[in-house]
């Protein structure tokens, strides 16, 4: 499983290399270029999955396992 993504922001191209928390999703961050505040785009879980270059550890797991994908619901 891949615990770091780096999130590129939308409004500015700002990449930064994070470290994703493994037992919550991350609703919002602010970009370290512009300070912009991202937040997920519709239909995503959280800010990895809308923004980063690899998905949250629960949609890892999900699609590695060939479930649903459920962002934090303990799947």
């Amino acid at each position: 499983m891949q615990l770091e993504s780096t999130i590129t922001c939308p409004a500015c191209g700002h990449r930064a290399t994070e470290t994703m928390p493994t037992d919550a999703c991350r609703f919002f961050y602010a970009c370290k270029g512009c300070g912009a505040l991202l937040r997920p785009k519709a239909g995503d879980c959280c800010v990895f999955c809308s923004y980063g270059d690899a998905p949250c550890p629960p949609i890892q797991e999900a699609k590695a396992r060939d479930r649903a994908a459920e962002c934090c619901s303990g799947a």
